[in-house]
């Protein structure tokens, strides 16, 4: 009997990720992006406020360009750590559970940048807010994955990331208009509360199947796959297509750190790394320090370069919605290598035309090539986190997202850094031709070195060592 139960069992588990790629697209899958993606609109808020308060707080406190610069990267060294652990948790104990601690951890120190009262402060609570932010990112983007199919993975997952880019967005249009009414603490606020009410929403998502699989508990998975067939069935009335034969069975075996170093995932773990890398240094780099710069290189009210910085975020959003359109029918690699060749050449520009007198550049031809660079940049970053799920195992995906999301906000920390350190003896124009640079590396990496994976199943894409 015992055996019997058995086989039962390993037959159930065995066809479970063939079942989630059979599926339509349905109202069911719209919801699950919703409720799973819905935080990351505060994610983002919360990332990029920093980056609205600073403008006020460098006078108010009196910040040397140093401390500036060690405010927007404390937040990131917590994401940085927080990316790693909460990946790694996330292969052990779940998805789920990952996404409610994360939300939790994020906003309640969010709130609590509200009650900052010095430079000592602030940069503490950023750290702490940062490792709720950088754990969010992988957990979500991998359960995203696992649920999406093979042909429309692109489009299905990066229709949710959207809102990250809608979050950045945000932040810029209400700190422009909030920070000089009502002062930097309502932002912090503002961004808290909200996500907050998310918290319940969470605790109603399915655990993904495919993970359930992954550590062996098929009955369970093959549970909620029968669930989700009944609702997209429409309890039977409408017949789902075929289960496809070609999809291979979730392993379940357990994966160790090592493994992201071993086989043919040595060579994925470097390549993605370095995009991660190349990507944010720029993205996050300019962004960040941008509405500052537009204030004290070039001179500009509080308002009107909190209102640059707005017109950067939308452009990001912008290279978002491009991304997603295409990356299921160019591909992820030319893809990729041509955004970021792209955003090189603005740079380029950039460090050209302020090697002359910086006082007589027009603020308006800066911020137009600011943001077509960091346009471009944003078709990569907003894609990233869907490829490197897609480059690993279900035993390692989250792990493996949540390691190279920790080189993504280790760049997002040194290149706020770099810009502190270069601008005050190299000037803007060293500035603008290091991040050139970035761009041009992580072009030529993703061209020579990335592994396609669009239309392919996951299992196909990346079996277990």
């Amino acid at each position: 009997m015992q055996a019997e139960t058995a086989i039962a069992a390993d037959r159930i588990g065995a066809d479970v990720a063939a079942r989630i790629e059979r599926l339509p697209i349905s109202w069911w899958h719209t919801k699950l992006r919703l409720v799973a993606g819905s935080a990351w609109f505060f994610d983002a808020f919360d990332s990029l406020t920093i980056a609205y308060v600073l403008p006020v707080l460098a006078g108010l406190w009196s910040l040397a360009p140093a401390q500036i610069g060690f405010l927007i990267s404390i937040g990131y060294a917590g994401q940085m750590l927080g990316s790693i652990f909460f990946g790694w948790i996330s292969d052990r104990i779940g998805r789920v559970p990952s996404a409610i601690i994360t939300l939790l951890i994020f906003t309640l120190a969010s709130l609590a940048c509200a009650f900052a009262w010095d430079f000592q402060s602030l940069f503490w609570i950023r750290f702490v807010q940062g490792l709720g932010l950088g754990g969010e990112n992988p957990v979500i983007t991998t359960y995203i994955n696992e649920f999406a199919p093979a042909e429309r993975r692109g489009r299905f997952s990066l229709s949710v990331q959207l809102v990250f880019i809608l979050g950045l967005m945000s932040v810029a249009l209400v700190g422009s208009y909030v920070v000089p009414r009502f002062g930097w603490q309502a932002l912090f606020v503002i961004g808290a509360i909200p996500a907050l009410i998310v918290l319940p929403m969470r605790t109603v998502l399915p655990e993904s199947p495919r993970w359930l699989a992954s550590r062996g508990r098929r009955v369970e998975a093959d549970r909620i796959v029968s669930r989700i067939e009944a609702i997209v069935s429409r309890d039977g009335r409408t017949a789902l297509p075929p289960i496809p034969l070609s999809v291979p069975s979730v392993a379940a075996v357990r994966a160790r750190v090592s493994d992201l170093f071993r086989g043919i995932y040595r060579k994925r773990t470097f390549t993605i790394w370095a995009l991660w890398a190349c990507t944010y240094m720029i993205s996050y780099g300019l962004s960040t320090w941008m509405p500052t710069l537009y204030r004290t290189v070039f001179k500009l009210p509080v308002q009107q370069a909190l209102l640059f910085g707005f017109i950067g975020s939308f452009t990001s959003l912008l290279g978002g919605v491009a991304c997603m359109l295409l990356v299921d029918r160019l591909g992820r690699r030319p893809l990729f290598a041509a955004a970021l060749l792209l955003s090189a050449v603005p740079l380029v520009t950039l460090a050209l035309l302020a090697m002359g007198a910086v006082e007589t550049l027009d603020p308006v031809v800066v911020m137009l090539l600011v943001v077509t660079a960091t346009g471009c940049a944003a078709v990569v970053a907003l894609g990233l986190g869907m490829y490197t799920a897609e480059n690993y195992p279900n035993t390692m995906r989250a792990l493996g997202s949540g390691v190279a999301g920790g080189w993504q906000r280790d760049a997002s920390m040194v290149g706020p850094l770099l810009i502190g350190v270069i601008l005050p003896t190299g000037g803007i124009s060293a500035v603008f031709l290091c991040f050139a640079g970035f761009a041009v590396i992580g072009s030529i990496t993703c061209a020579v070195f990335a592994v396609e994976t669009r239309g392919k199943v996951l299992e196909i894409i990346s079996p277990p060592l």
